[in-house]
């Protein structure tokens, strides 16, 4: 079984910067690609960001210049660092995972609260 564990969600003033961690563990062969998702109340899961096992990255262009994803293959972590926050980022934020066991899978993590205060 693969789980996900974020970590780093909270509290913090407009303008503001939180650091969000995402660590995959469990059985599996490999990880295609990690990413965060996010849901803002009364609004669909939106991507965020993406990062691929080969380095690729992928961004919502709106978020372009403030958020940054990055990883850490060897503890199999994935990171968004969320700078100039703005009230309208409060959301719950997901970690997504395609995991390669005996066939690619995509998992998910139990989201993590990010509110923004004006």
């Amino acid at each position: 079984q693969v789980q996900l564990v974020e970590s780093g969600g909270g509290l913090v003033q407009a303008g503001g910067s939180l650091r969000l961690s995402c660590a995959a563990s469990g059985s599996f062969f490999s990880i295609n690609a990690m990413g965060w998702y996010r849901q803002a109340p009364g609004k669909q899961r939106e991507l965020v960001a993406l990062l691929g096992s080969n380095g690729n990255t992928y961004y919502k262009e709106s978020l372009k210049g403030r958020f940054t994803i990055s990883g850490d293959n060897a503890k199999n972590t994935v990171y968004l660092q969320m700078n100039s926050l703005k009230p309208e980022d409060t959301a719950v934020y997901y970690c997504k995972a395609e995991v390669v066991v005996l066939h690619t899978n995509d998992y998910w993590g139990q989201g993590t609260q990010v509110t923004v205060s004006s």
